[in-house]
């Protein structure tokens, strides 16, 4: 991995490619970005995106591929059953993790789905790190309960702990012994932890999660979306990784981990989902699936040339070259923001830098969704599209209570080899702004409520008109200025 040091310049992350296809980006002025994100209710999924600046919403799907893989797609072999470019896929996932069997899906989350049919049933629990929305929604939805069993220091916003995603192997055999092994569907291990940060999770502790769940006798599943970004901190923060090369650590996992599974379009920089394993009794056990909700066994759901890009781009995930992009511009806006003392978590994680809502916004409690907010107010100065990372992202209690999230985050996603130099300052300079007007900010309510996974497509309302407010106040400060 190269590492360049500036001569005369401060020390900025070197972009390891060039650019030779641009998309035309518009930015619209304060005025019509207040009244988009009104029309869209308040919440930045359901903005166009032609009404967007920096779209910088998910790393999922949207990152930039490369030449060798945008060649590959030409190469696909369109047939319903026992297609080659299956076959090419299974050869990239073999070569990256050595695991001999593949199920294909046609997103991470339609995997999840398999994981929770073939798994999961009422009064069970599944043990992780920590849950993503819609991991937890397929367990819940099953009759299952997911129980976190994240480290002491994860959910602390700010420290100096390298790996916050790691699990705590005390609290883990103590939640399996409670349930007892036969009730325990599965552990998993979200490396990394997309709703605290996207922090990653130990080489070492993921050794040990494995070696518990042998123990004990229980499924061990490695979600491997944020694999590669993972990696980079395992190899950049922990000594016995700095000499490993990136498929010796793959390979290894895999080796230790009854399953795998991962987005395509996170792992891979294409589309799609799969699932892999050593062990052919898992793949039995979940193969009867496929046909059912994604397709016959060498597609799974995936466009054939999505399948041909998601081969080359999982061998390119072996380069620390490629895998370096994203952390290290993530981790120069968060050092920028720091700098300007806007609170963000630190250490810089994976998948995004993120704003700490609960202390951008003190004056906003949990029933006002003050990360939703803050996401709604950055649009409004900046174009920006982020998304809401605390409580609008839980689901309510069986009760109809509202569940609080520990942390209230605002992601800013970084999809790799997307954004340059610039507009990464240009988003810093204008959360800057915004925190210093953060009094302007207010609270936000539910108009229409979805039952399930409701960031994705509810809608809220501004409580009183501090929106109209702060495009007035972005107006007399920018004067002229998109």
């Amino acid at each position: 991995m190269s590492k360049v040091k500036f001569y005369r310049e401060e020390q900025i992350p070197l972009e390891m490619h060039k650019v030779r296809v641009v998309q035309k980006l518009t930015l619209l002025p304060v005025e019509e970005r207040l009244k988009k994100i009104q029309e869209a209710g308040n919440n930045t999924f359901l903005l166009q995106n032609k009404d967007v600046y920096m779209d910088m919403l998910t790393d999922s799907g949207v990152n930039a591929m490369s030449d060798n893989q945008v060649a590959s797609m030409g190469m696909a072999d369109d047939s319903y059953a026992g297609s080659e470019t299956f076959n090419r896929v299974k050869s990239a996932i073999f070569e990256v993790f050595g695991t001999e069997h593949v199920l294909p899906a046609h997103q991470g989350r339609a995997a999840e789905n398999i994981l929770a049919e073939a798994y999961v049933k009422p009064g069970m629990v599944a043990i992780m790190n920590f849950h993503f929305t819609t991991t937890k929604a397929h367990i819940t939805r099953l009759g299952g309960e997911v129980v976190e069993v994240l480290g002491k220091k994860g959910l602390v916003p700010v420290s100096d702990e390298p790996f916050k995603g790691d699990l705590d192997l005390d609290e883990l055999r103590k939640t399996i012994e409670k349930y007892g092994p036969e009730k325990v569907a599965f552990v998993r291990v979200e490396a990394g932890t997309n709703l605290i940060g996207g922090q990653p999770v130990s080489l070492e502790n993921m050794l040990a999660v494995a070696d518990v769940c042998h123990e004990y006798g229980v499924k061990s599943i490695l979600d491997a979306s944020l694999l590669q970004d993972n990696v980079y901190f395992m190899k950049t923060r922990e000594a016995q990784c700095k000499f490993m090369t990136t498929k010796q650590i793959y390979h290894l996992l895999a080796d230790k981990m009854d399953i795998i599974y991962f987005s395509g379009r996170k792992l891979g920089f294409a589309r799609g989902g799969i699932i892999t394993s050593h062990n052919k009794k898992y793949i039995n056990d979940m193969m009867e699936f496929i046909p059912l909700y994604e397709g016959f066994l060498t597609y799974g759901g995936m466009e054939v040339r999505s399948m041909e890009a998601m081969a080359v781009g999982l061998l390119e995930s072996l380069d620390m070259e490629y895998i370096n992009q994203g952390p290290e511009f993530i981790e120069y806006l968060v050092n920028e923001l720091d700098k300007y003392g806007v609170p963000v978590v630190k250490p810089a994680g994976g998948l995004g830098a993120h704003l700490n809502c609960s202390e951008f916004v003190p004056h906003l409690p949990h029933e006002k969704y003050p990360a939703a907010a803050v996401a709604t107010a950055l649009y409004i100065a900046s174009g920006i599209r982020g998304m809401e990372r605390g409580s609008l992202s839980e689901q309510r209690e069986p009760d109809g209570t509202e569940r609080y999230a520990e942390l209230e985050l605002m992601r800013l996603a970084m999809p790799r080899r997307v954004f340059t130099l610039s507009q990464v300052k240009y988003c810093a300079d204008r959360i800057k702004w915004l925190y210093d007007n953060r009094e302007l900010i207010g609270g936000l309510e539910w108009v229409e409520e979805p039952k399930v996974l409701r960031f994705f497509f509810g809608r809220l309302k501004e409580i009183g008109y501090w929106q109209e407010e702060l495009a007035k106040k972005f107006r007399e400060d920018f004067g002229e200025s998109l």
